[in-house]
């Protein structure tokens, strides 16, 4: 029987009747022999950091029918959880229906060939506390892959089940919840990976380093994902349903789901691969990468930035996956060589990418690549390629070994439904073949870069693929079993990770609007009731069924802080924030690289002393723009707004706060009270005010230089009696 929330945090410490069994495990056990564990829950911290349990020998199967092993203590915060719950080493070993938790790493096997880890659920270990909030990335959570060979992922990031130095495993019916990382493969080979469900994670659901000819398949790998904010922030900080970092090849990735996640599959051919770590000596730059993966039949969907990304690499083959609703790319292929992208379902992509890479295919200094037989659709871009290498890349050893260049990629076969441009070609190419597609309703057929010749034809030989034959493993279909689900925007972040749609969540607990604002309340079943409420509002609707979504409502101008407590399927929430009603008068101005209004103060007065581009009058300073503009006369890039709103208060002290993205600076009745007057990401400030009663002039000042830009403000009561 798969293992599923009956082993919920709240159960730990509960006593449970003992069955007759053969180990009672108790003081840190080493168990060296096949072994059925005594049924319970077991509070073992591993005090000497060499593991709570040890299994060790060969031939061994350990059956924990049902067992805890859980190592932090009660209302333990997940960041702090250390030490290993399981350790194993030997050949042969089995270990089934076991539970571990509240450990930075669930399960630890090394040199274990032949392992066997079945229906087991390594929920609940270690997960890194979360800074970015829905308003404001916040740069610490990046995870950094790029160096595993000393066991960084598990030093620094944990997992619920880690495998090092193997061949032959089988890792099957594994379930992780509520952790950052799922499974990890280590320098993993020839093993088989199905009917694994390691989803709603803050990292990785399945991670592999230095792992080759791999079987994994029938797994879901969902919702591996951070640093999002849906229509705010879209950077996924290096989080991925299934990670493959450092030289692996031959594996066969097949009938996954990994939707929503920061990219569904990423891959990266590693340090040592480029160069830019020492390699052992007579190492050979030549076709070093991630080499010969085929990737078939996966959904990798609702990204926050790529379906699929595989760079640096090698002879890889994409077929028949689904990219539907990735924020930037459907497929992110740079420096990519020899690879096979066909009959993919690819629609609906780049609506937040980044400047010019954005859309369905995007390949930078890739050769010999071959686009063909996919269905493309509603696309910012269809296809997107260019060259040449970025200035200095060319000296290193990878480079130097395996020349990229734009060269000889051949786009044939396709469909392209409804794609804002079909084929972008900039910079340098050459052989570059677009034949045999079928075009419908597109807004643009192409943007050539000049000098770049397209070649109209095709061979039978260049058209020609075939399907392959692969081995399915596993008896789950996790693709599509989530549907009811599809879209980002049902990327709900919390500060320990996604929402998982399994319990009651309300989101936001603090919300901020103009004349009104919205908050939901979530859940898989129940009702909820708003009890009571203070502060000059409305609130609606009172009570029913969950999900909801209540609406908050001033009924008279000016600044209306409140707070609202409510119960839903039986639980208590509060729920508190401020409106603030105020005519804004908001005007955006053009400037040009040598207006930059960091260098001088007189550039900005330059450009705000000249004509507006455009004005609005607007009830609230909310804008998250993206990468998109705020009108098509402003555009996206280089432009500067001044907002401005007189506001009567009472007298108190206030809180100021700014998202903006890039430069901000606040002032109040002409004094400066806030600036970060640089070129950043979304980001958060905040300042304190203490002002009379009365009418108060504002003053917000705003420019972006490029890329995303984001520009919210709101002023919070601090002083004041409650409301």
């Amino acid at each position: 029987m798969h293992l599923r929330t009956a082993f919920a945090a709240s159960v730990f410490f509960v006593t449970t009747t003992l069955m007759a069994a053969d180990l009672d495990l108790k003081n840190n056990p080493r168990i060296t022999h096949s072994a059925t564990i005594r049924p319970g829950t077991y509070h073992l911290p591993d005090t000497q950091g060499d593991g709570a349990v040890r299994i060790e020998g060969d031939d061994i199967t350990v059956d924990f029918r049902g067992a805890r092993i859980h190592g932090g203590s009660d209302g333990q915060r997940p960041d702090t959880f250390s030490g290993t719950g399981v350790i194993i080493r030997g050949r042969n070993i089995t270990v089934k229906n076991l539970a571990v938790s509240g450990y930075k790493v669930g399960i630890h096997a090394v040199e274990c060939t032949g392992l066997i880890v079945e229906d087991t659920d390594v929920s609940n270990n270690y997960r890194k506390h979360l800074l970015s909030t829905p308003q404001a990335e916040d740069g610490s959570d990046w995870i950094f892959p790029h160096n595993n060979d000393s066991q960084k992922w598990a030093e620094q990031y944990g997992a619920g089940l880690y495998v090092e130095k193997s061949r032959g495993a089988t890792i099957r019916r594994v379930r992780a919840r509520d952790g950052q990382n799922g499974i990890i493969l280590d320098r993993v080979n020839e093993s088989k990976i199905y009917d694994n469900d390691c989803s709603f994670l803050s990292g990785w659901g399945l991670a592999l380093w230095r792992s080759n000819d791999n079987i994994i398949t029938r797994n879901a790998f969902d919702f591996c994902i951070r640093g999002y904010s849906h229509g705010v922030y879209n950077r996924g900080q290096d989080s991925a349903g299934i990670l493959m970092f450092e030289q692996n090849s031959r594996n066969i990735i097949a009938e996954n789901s990994a939707t929503h996640g920061g990219d569904g599959f990423f891959g990266f051919a590693g340090l040592e691969a480029l160069g830019d770590r020492p390699a052992p000596p007579g190492f050979d730059h030549k076709r070093a990468g991630n080499n010969d993966n085929l990737l078939i039949a996966n959904d990798f969907s609702y990204a926050a930035a790529h379906g699929i990304e595989m760079t640096f690499s090698f002879g890889n083959r994409f077929i028949g996956n689904k990219l539907v609703g990735n924020a930037i790319c459907g497929v992110w292929g740079g420096y990519c060589q020899d690879t096979l992208i066909a009959d993919n379902i690819i629609a609906d992509n780049g609506e937040y990418g980044y400047g010019l890479e954005r859309g369905g295919v995007n390949i930078d200094s890739g050769r010999n690549n071959r686009i063909l037989d996919n269905r493309f659709a509603n696309n910012r871009c269809g296809v997107h390629l260019w060259g040449p290498a970025a200035k200095g890349f060319q000296d290193k050893p990878w480079a130097k070994a395996n020349q990229p260049a734009s060269a000889n990629n051949i786009i044939a076969g396709n469909t392209f439904e409804g794609d804002r441009l079909v084929l972008h070609l900039r910079g340098e190419g050459s052989g570059i073949v677009f034949a045999a597609n079928k075009l419908e309703n597109v807004g643009k057929d192409m943007d050539v870069a000049a000098g770049v010749e397209i070649i109209k034809e095709v061979s039978a030989a260049d058209r020609a693929w075939k399907r392959p034959e692969y081995p399915v493993l596993g008896e789950t279909r996790p693709v599509g079993a989530r549907k009811h689900l599809a879209g980002r925007q049902n990327i709900l972040m919390t500060e320990w990770g996604p929402y998982d749609f399994e319990r009651t969540l309300v989101c936001p607990t603090e919300i901020h609007g103009s004349r009104e604002a919205t908050f939901r309340v979530l859940g898989p079943r129940g009702s909820f009731r708003i009890n009571d409420h203070t502060g000059k509002v409305t609130v609606s609707p009172r009570e029913g069924e969950l999900p909801a979504t209540i609406t908050v409502s001033a009924r008279e101008p000016g600044l209306t802080p409140f707070r609202i407590s409510l119960t839903a399927d039986g639980q208590p929430f509060e729920v508190n924030g401020t409106l603030l009603q105020a005519n804004w008068t908001v005007r955006f101005f053009k400037w040009t690289d040598a207006q930059d209004p960091r260098e001088k103060p007189e550039n900005w007065q330059a450009i705000v002393s000249s004509n507006p581009i455009e004005t609005l009058e607007k009830d609230e300073i909310d804008f998250k723009w993206g990468g998109g503009a705020p009108s098509r006369a402003v555009g996206s890039d280089r432009f500067a707004t001044v907002a401005e709103s007189e506001i009567r208060l009472p007298a108190g002290r206030y809180k100021l706060w700014t998202v903006s993205d890039d430069g901000i600076r606040v002032l109040v009745n002409g004094k400066k009270v806030l600036e970060d007057w640089t070129w950043h990401p979304p980001k958060e400030n905040t300042a304190e005010v203490t002002l009379e009663e009365g009418a108060h002039k504002l003053r917000i000042e705003h420019f972006e230089i490029d890329g995303f830009s984001q520009l919210q403000f709101r002023i919070e009561p601090l002083s004041q009696a409650s409301p």
